[in-house]
């Protein structure tokens, strides 16, 4: 698998190591993002603009391993129900439902998804999305 194909293909399998990788390479460009804009190195459309940036790998990353469970990549959905769930205003409930879903089921929503994508293993051999996943390999 080429680093085009990593990064922005929806088709194929990757494992839990190259999910794992992609993970840390988003966290150190959040981190390194979050810090230029909050130094005032970067404005809010620059911002913005890098999170839309980083947005397409991270689906395709995130796809691909759920392929690789044999789960369709439409479950990667649930992390935009669990963002609409965490910055909804749910003032009109009591203060435990307001704490439940505004808080704890996103959490949930995001921990399950870790632990899906991130623990446990994929499928031996081949599924209906491809052969089994081979580890991305940088090639000179």
């Amino acid at each position: 698998m080429t680093l085009q194909q990593w990064c922005f293909s929806f088709k194929g399998r990757i494992g839990r190591r190259d999910f794992w990788l992609w993970m840390a390479i988003w966290v150190a460009l959040m981190a390194v993002l979050f810090t230029l804009s909050g130094q005032s190195w970067l404005d809010t459309q620059s911002t913005a603009f890098g999170l839309v940036v980083l947005l397409w790998p991270t689906a395709a990353i995130m796809v691909k391993r759920l392929h690789d469970r044999n789960k369709s990549g439409w479950w990667a959905l649930l992390l935009v129900v669990a963002w609409m769930l965490a910055s909804g205003n749910w003032t009109m409930f009591s203060t435990i439902w307001q704490w439940g879903i505004g808080r704890f089921l996103p959490i949930l929503i995001v921990v399950m998804t870790l632990l899906d994508c991130g623990v446990f293993l994929g499928t031996k051999g081949e599924n209906r999305f491809g052969a089994e996943a081979e580890p991305f390999r940088f090639r000179r």
